[in-house]
């Protein structure tokens, strides 16, 4: 079914789901998950038993399997993570729809999710549909504005050709680019993952499967929400790693 969403907005069950007395909750998950990645227990099983073991809800067992990463991958990412001062007068690369998505959520008071890793993710599925909504040209003019602050030279945004509108979106973020003066390169590409794996490139995503495969990466999502979105949603269940077996502990 097209995507027909007029905002980005909260799910309305995140307010039971994500309240102040769940969080401890989600972090504890989020920790025991990680430990059991680190040490090479399948994921699949790993989140069943994680979840299952705190009664979770679905959108709470999504949020902590975007959140746990293993000790492994959280410091080869981290090892690769590039500060926002050393982007000057180089080239990005950007996973357009992962990038633009969490900002649009951010803006329009969605739940985002710090994740161990650092990165911030939303929860919302990736649809084969995308709509543009009331928040995304204010949310790409923040992102515009954060590169610009960054002195980012050019920036590449790859767009997937299978998602529908992507060629609308393609037009709106040239106009806006035109406008503003930006040097961006908006391009339709049937797979941007192959391309944001090459380890020659700095690329701005979110999406772990390119995180663990890529080279250097900036944190941009990040960097935008916490820079130009006033008082967004975000949900920290980031903690450094334990020496203590968290499946030890009780729930």
């Amino acid at each position: 079914m097209p995507d027909s969403r007029k905002t980005r907005g909260p799910h309305p069950k995140d307010v039971r789901c994500f309240g102040r007395s769940q969080i401890e909750t989600l972090r504890r998950a989020v920790e025991e998950l990680s430990w059991l990645l680190s040490r090479r227990y399948s994921r699949k099983a790993a989140q069943t038993l994680v979840g299952d073991r705190h009664k979770l809800r679905d959108r709470q067992r999504k949020a902590i399997q975007r959140c746990a990463v293993g000790d492994h991958a959280r410091s080869d990412r981290l090892s690769r993570l590039l500060e926002p001062g050393a982007l000057r007068d180089r080239e990005l690369w950007i996973d357009g729809y992962n990038v633009l998505l969490t900002v649009e959520a951010a803006m329009d008071g969605a739940v985002i999710l710090g994740a161990r890793d650092g990165a911030y993710r939303d929860i919302a599925a990736m649809s084969r549909h995308y709509r543009s909504v009331g928040v995304t040209i204010p949310a790409l003019r923040a992102i515009g504005e954060s590169l610009n602050d960054l002195g980012c030279r050019q920036s590449t945004w790859l767009l997937d050709r299978p998602i529908s509108n992507s060629g609308r979106l393609r037009a709106l973020m040239t106009n806006e680019a035109q406008q503003a003066g930006w040097s961006w390169d908006v391009q339709l590409v049937d797979n941007p993952d192959a391309l944001l794996r090459d380890p020659d490139k700095i690329v701005a995503t979110a999406d772990s499967g390119i995180l663990d495969r890529c080279g250097q990466w900036l944190n941009l999502a990040r960097i935008v929400v916490e820079d130009k979105v006033e008082e967004p949603w975000v949900i920290d269940l980031s903690l450094p790693p334990s020496s203590v077996n968290p499946m030890t502990t009780s729930a």
